[in-house]
C-alpha cells in the first residue's frame, strides 16, 4: 500500500469526490464497480477511515496512519476462523501503533475498529475473503431525447392551436374528397369504354367456315348497336352525375363546418392594448393620469 501524505488525506477529506482521489493516491487502477465489487468495498472502508479520523479531529499525520492501520488489519485478519482471533490481532496492532497516536486518539480508533470491523467481522470475511462468481447481463438501451422546443415567441394559446388543427383537418378531408372524385370519374370512363367495345364486338357479323364475313351491318343491327351505345353512355353519365352530386354535398358540408369554425375563433388570452380599452376603462385611465400629474406638481 502506498504511504499517504498528510496533505493527501487533507485533500481527500476536503474534496466532495474525495473517494476517487484516494484511489489515485493509493496508486490503484480504475475500479469496475460491477466486475470487481471487492475492490470497491475495500476502497469504501478506507475512505470511511479518512472521514472518521478527520471528523474526530485527528492530526493529518495520524489520519494517514489510520488508513494504513485499517488496511493492514483487513489483510492480517483475512482467513481468520473466529472473532477471538481477529480481536487478538486488533489488540496487537493497537499496541504496535500506540506510540504513533495520543491516548485519546488511540481509544477512539479502538472504538471505531470494534464498532465497524469486529461487529461485522463475518460479513467482512465473506465479502473480502472469498472470490465471488458474478453473472452480469448488460443491456444497452437507446435513450431518445425530446425534440428542441420552439421559441416561446412562436407559441400560441392551446385553444387557438386546436382551432387551427381542426381547420387543417377539414381542408385535408376536402382535398381527399376531390381526389376520390377524380379517380371515380376515370374509373367510370374506363368502364364505359370497355362496355362500348364489348357491345361493338358482339354486334360484328361472323362468317361461316370457308366464307368471308360480311363487310357491313344491316340497318336493324346498326340501330340496335346505336341504341345499346346510347344506353351505356346514359347509364355511365347518370352514375357520374350521382357521384358528383353526392361528393358536392360532402364538400359543401366540409366548407360549412370551416365557416362555422371561422365564426368561433378563440379570443387571444393577451390583455388588451390601451387603444382597445372600453369607455369606462379609458375614463379611469385618464383620471389616473391626471392624478399622477397633480402629485408630480
Amino acid at each position: 500500500m502506498a504511504l499517504l501524505t498528510p496533505q493527501g488525506v487533507k485533500e481527500v477529506f476536503q474534496l466532495q469526490l474525495g473517494r476517487d482521489l484516494l484511489r489515485r493516491l493509493l496508486r490503484w487502477e480504475p475500479l469496475d464497480e460491477w466486475s470487481d465489487p471487492r475492490g470497491s468495498i475495500l476502497l469504501d472502508a478506507l475512505y470511511d477511515c479518512v472521514l472518521f479520523a478527520a471528523g474526530k479531529g485527528f492530526p493529518w499525520v495520524e489520519v494517514a496512519r489510520v488508513v494504513k492501520f485499517t488496511d493492514e488489519l483487513l489483510v492480517e485478519t483475512k482467513g481468520c476462523s473466529s472473532i477471538t482471533e481477529a480481536v487478538t490481532i486488533l489488540g496487537n496492532k493497537l499496541v504496535d501503533y500506540q506510540r504513533h497516536f495520543t491516548a485519546r486518539d488511540l481509544l477512539a480508533l479502538c472504538d471505531y475498529s470494534h464498532n465497524t470491523f469486529i461487529r461485522h467481522f463475518r460479513l467482512y470475511q465473506y465479502v473480502l475473503g472469498q472470490a465471488r462468481t458474478v453473472h452480469l447481463t448488460v443491456t444497452h438501451l437507446e435513450v431518445c431525447t425530446p425534440p428542441q422546443p420552439l421559441p416561446l415567441a412562436e407559441g400560441m394559446h392551446r385553444d387557438m392551436w386546436n382551432h387551427q388543427q381542426q381547420v387543417a383537418a377539414l381542408e385535408a378531408t376536402e382535398e381527399q374528397k376531390r381526389r376520390e372524385l377524380r379517380l371515380l370519374r376515370e374509373a367510370l370512363r374506363e368502364e364505359e369504354g370497355r362496355l362500348l367495345e364489348q357491345t361493338f364486338a358482339s354486334m360484328q357479323p361472323q362468317g361461316t367456315e370457308g366464307t368471308q364475313p360480311h363487310q357491313g351491318l344491316c340497318r336493324e343491327a346498326l340501330e340496335h348497336l346505336v341504341h345499346e351505345a346510347v344506353g351505356i353512355q346514359i347509364k355511365s353519365l347518370g352514375q357520374r352525375l350521382q357521384c358528383e352530386v353526392q361528393m358536392a354535398f360532402n364538400i359543401l358540408d366540409l366548407r360549412l363546418q370551416k365557416q362555422l369554425l371561422s365564426l368561433n375563433v378563440p379570443l387571444s388570452p393577451l390583455p388588451p392594448s390601451p387603444g382597445q380599452l372600453g369607455p369606462e376603462n379609458a375614463i379611469k385611465s385618464h383620471r389616473a393620469h391626471r392624478q399622477k400629474k397633480a402629485r408630480a406638481k
